[in-house]
């Protein structure tokens, strides 16, 4: 993102201190300085307001503007106190305005009757986990469309929000796979895998396959010498180059060199050419449309 490390830690300290008790909570968020006058006498009420909605699952959070300067520019603060009720990790209103009491009250109830905030009698954590999901299968349909840079911000997202979630982890490292980013995929897998519940599920696995495989890649120059080489028919030479192509991101000249070899021999070397096809489809995701439309190839040379 360009970030310097000290606009990083703020944006990490805001994730933590706003962004994350927003997934179920409503943020009051004040932006203020102790110089300003306007703040000392906003601040009472706001505090008043906050201890009253408690139980409805508000929350109020204050960010000093000479201290947190980039997060400030980021919502375009031009002057304070500036109040923003946030829900979800986004601003849902401006409250600014509302300077009163009964204002405050007023405004805070309409949000209130139309969001899903939580009371403190459990509906806020399964909104966030129905959200986190909702964030995972999104991640998983940019990753099938071919954007996984994209795909990769989204799961890293969702990995700072629920790091025991394994579906987050394993996708942040397929994402990263296919964005070329080989060397961050292994650093996400080695940090999902510090985490004992994640590091045994089934999706880490499928993660660690596709990290398998681009461990594969070769340089252009190397990639044209291996396919000249299967252009000979030796089937070693085909395989190693279909598992080079993939590792290349050129995943549709993988599958077809490796159907071609199957249907050619599907006993080669212990039946490697469908093991890696089978490799292949979980490193992808057995639901990505890609895998499915290939795997219908295969089904048809098994059983057609």
């Amino acid at each position: 993102m360009g970030l310097s490390i000290d606009e990083q830690k703020a944006v990490d300290r805001f994730k933590q201190d706003i962004v994350e008790p927003s997934m179920s909570k409503l943020i009051i968020l004040d932006f203020y300085a102790d110089w300003c006058g306007p703040c000392k006498a906003l601040a009472p009420v706001l505090e008043k307001i906050a201890a009253d909605y408690a139980d409805k699952g508000v929350e109020l959070r204050k960010i000093d503007v000479d201290k947190e300067q980039f997060i400030a520019a980021q919502f375009q603060v031009q002057s304070i106190p500036t109040v923003y009720a946030m829900f979800q990790g986004q601003p849902v209103a401006d409250l600014t305005n509302a300077r009163t009491d009964s204002q405050l009250r007023q405004t805070l109830d309409q949000i209130l009757a139309q969001l899903p905030v939580s009371g403190g009698d459990g509906q806020g954590e399964q909104q966030v986990q129905q959200d986190v999901s909702q964030f995972v299968e999104m991640g998983e349909q940019v990753l099938a469309e071919g954007d996984a840079e994209r795909a990769a911000g989204i799961f890293g997202q969702v990995v700072q929000m629920a790091p025991d979630n394994a579906a987050a982890h394993a996708g942040l490292v397929r994402a990263l796979v296919q964005a070329g980013q080989v060397d961050a995929a292994q650093a996400a897998l080695q940090a999902a895998e510090t985490n004992p519940a994640v590091a045994a599920d089934p999706q880490i696995e499928q993660a660690k396959s596709a990290l398998d495989l681009a461990g594969n890649k070769v340089d252009e120059g190397e990639l044209a010498e291996l396919k000249a080489k299967a252009q000979g028919g030796d089937m070693a030479a085909r395989f190693e180059y279909a598992e080079a192509a993939f590792a290349a991101g050129d995943r549709d000249a993988a599958a077809d060199e490796l159907l071609a070899m199957f249907e050619a021999d599907r006993e080669w070397n212990d039946g490697a050419t469908k093991a890696k096809l089978l490799q292949i489809f979980e490193a992808v995701g057995l639901e990505d449309p890609w895998v499915v439309a290939t795997r219908r190839r295969l089904s048809r040379m098994l059983f057609g």
